[in-house]
């Protein structure tokens, strides 16, 4: 597996383990061993894994949680480090999402995920849903 096919597989885990409201997988895709972040949409930023840990626990155990879809992955490799920009489309509202990868051995891990408004419109093709798909 490249390391493009590697990094859009765990970008995917991510959006899987929402998607499925799966804690554990959620948490296993963080990195223990460097410095992480996430701003949820009007959330303060966090810098503290397991604070961070603590608001996918309530955002995924939540009844009000939103089914999500993801599309126009764009991603860059940095070497040990890449992002993956992409749309997530949460009802009827569109962000822009960044999520950033370090490479811990051979696997690519959560450092950052941050996803805010964008002017993107929505998509009402089920082909951009990627939740499941294969690479």
């Amino acid at each position: 597996m490249s390391d493009q096919e590697a990094i859009l597989f765990v970008n995917e885990a991510f959006y899987r383990a929402f998607a499925d409201r799966d804690i554990e997988a959620m948490n296993n895709l963080w990195s223990n061993k460097v410095p992480v972040s996430c701003i949820h949409p009007g959330w303060p930023p966090l810098f503290d894994r397991c604070e961070i840990l603590k608001t996918w626990k309530e955002i995924l155990a939540s009844s009000d949680a939103p089914d999500i879809r993801y599309r126009n992955e764009n991603v860059n490799n940095f070497g040990d480090t890449a992002s993956v920009i992409c749309i997530e489309e949460l009802a009827e509202i569109v962000l822009a999402a960044t999520n950033i990868f370090y490479r811990e051995g051979s696997l690519w891990k959560i450092i950052h995920h941050q996803a805010g408004p964008t002017s993107a419109e929505l998509q009402k093709d089920d082909r951009v849903m990627r939740i499941g798909s294969v690479h």
